[in-house]
């Protein structure tokens, strides 16, 4: 399973003032595989130390934090040498250490020649703001495989590299575009989960079992969730986080018309009304990666961070083969593409999800009084629309209101079409939604 994050971690690896980094994202999404992976290849040897699988780790660092004496200690628990000129050590599931978390300032500061890795998947929301080494390590975000990455885990080789090389605003090949079509149904079931990828990989011969197989473990995954959540968050928040958890996927189903609503905080979780009893429980989720927030602004103007109100937003789920699970949708309707009202929030849950993956960590929705785009994005060509239609019609009377109001240089509208030019408008197929920060150039991208 490649994943593009190898390409980031090689930068990182070869960076001129290099301080220890931080690999963040949800459990699942492939964080040990990718260090390990990058260990494997660019390194003499590489040193993994898990605190969650083995706690007499953390004793290490009960003494004081000069890496000196904790490189000691490691090779004595590893039985070998490690050489700090040529080797990757890897502290994974960091969360369960403080303290190792808080030596990584010291690992900048006296051993900036090792190359040291972390990985935790709740960082954001079990430590508070002074554990973090502020401005002593690098962060990066690791995400579910996009789409580009599920077709490479699934073999499809010859359309990965179609996917990877053409311009997507160019026609792409007939029968290689009703391939694809058919291959983003089957993303739609088994989503960007590593484990989950290879499980279909591994048994697409028969679709129909692979398909199966994937919802069977996709809900054991969800379960293990709720399981990360009942362990750390404290029973007093526990149910309220699991309850709102569970309630984004009813709330984007709720608009008759499949597009997804504003997040309503009515009913939400029982007993709780309004943004400030929700807002603990909506953080830790996005803290933990597991929710996608897309906030609703009116107007668009640079910054749009500047536009956006902190209780209007639309919650998408973090992965769409999770979201497929949890709603009950079966996978025969993904793939023939007969699931109703809910086309329309599956493909807008898709398409967050692949700019997200794509580096826009902030998404916004544009709606006016009687129209609204899906997502607005701020790149070096100006504010640009993207729209989203689950289908082959194209025809948007919402984009033309946006189009009349606010001239933007460039639009997109993501369909099941083949690419075409329209004047300012671009349609693209839906599968290439994350190659849009390419083609805009967006500054300041994760990639």
């Amino acid at each position: 399973m490649k994943r593009e994050i190898l390409k980031s971690l090689s930068e990182w690896k070869n960076s001129a003032n290099r301080k220890p980094l931080i690999l963040r994202g949800a459990r699942q999404v492939g964080k040990t595989y990718s260090l390990k992976e990058f260990g494997e290849n660019e390194f003499k040897n590489f040193h993994y130390v898990n605190f969650e699988e083995d706690e007499r780790i953390s004793r290490i660092f009960d003494g004081d934090l000069r890496p000196q004496r904790i490189m000691d200690e490691l090779r004595f628990y590893f039985n070998r040498n490690i050489d700090p000129a040529s080797d990757l050590v890897i502290f994974d599931e960091i969360q369960r250490c403080g303290r190792a978390l808080t030596s990584l300032k010291y690992f900048c500061e006296e051993a900036p020649r090792l190359a040291l890795c972390a990985a935790g998947s709740l960082l954001g929301v079990i430590f508070d703001a002074e554990s973090f080494p502020v401005g002593k390590v690098t962060f990066l975000d690791l995400q579910p495989m996009n789409f580009s990455e599920f077709l490479e885990g699934a073999g499809e080789e010859e359309l990965f590299i179609l996917v990877r090389d053409h311009d997507p605003e160019e026609h792409y090949p007939a029968i290689a575009h009703d391939r694809l079509w058919e291959l983003w149904k089957q993303y739609l079931v088994v989503g960007g989960l590593p484990a989950v990828v290879k499980e279909y990989a591994a048994n697409r011969a028969n679709l129909f079992e692979a398909t199966n197989l994937v919802r069977r473990m996709q809900r054991d995954i969800f379960h293990a969730y709720l399981a990360d959540i009942a362990k750390h968050s404290g029973k007093p928040n526990a149910l309220h986080i699991e309850r709102l958890w569970r309630n984004v996927p009813q709330q984007l189903a709720r608009n008759i018309d499949g597009s997804a609503p504003k997040f309503r905080f009515k009913d939400a979780v029982r007993g709780m009304r309004g943004f400030e009893r929700l807002s603990g429980p909506i953080s830790w989720l996005k803290s933990a990666g597991l929710i996608i927030n897309t906030s609703i602004i009116e107007q668009t103007a640079v910054p749009l961070s500047a536009c956006a109100s902190e209780n209007n937003f639309k919650l998408y789920m973090f992965d769409v083969g999770i979201l497929g699970a949890v709603s009950d949708i079966q996978p025969g309707n993904f793939l023939h593409y007969g699931f109703g009202s809910y086309q329309g929030y599956v493909a807008e849950n898709f398409v967050a999800q692949e700019l997200r993956a794509a580096g826009f960590s902030e998404l916004y929705c544009w709606q006016g009084k009687t129209a609204e785009i899906e997502f607005v994005v701020d790149t070096v060509q100006g504010i640009v629309p993207i729209e989203v239609k689950s289908g082959r019609v194209t025809h948007s009377k919402s984009l033309g209101v946006y189009e009349n109001r606010f001239r933007p240089g460039r639009s997109y509208i993501l369909s099941a079409r083949n690419s075409e030019l329209r004047g300012n408008r671009r349609m693209l197929p839906i599968y290439c939604a994350g190659k849009l920060a390419n083609l805009m150039k967006k500054p300041g991208s994760n990639r």
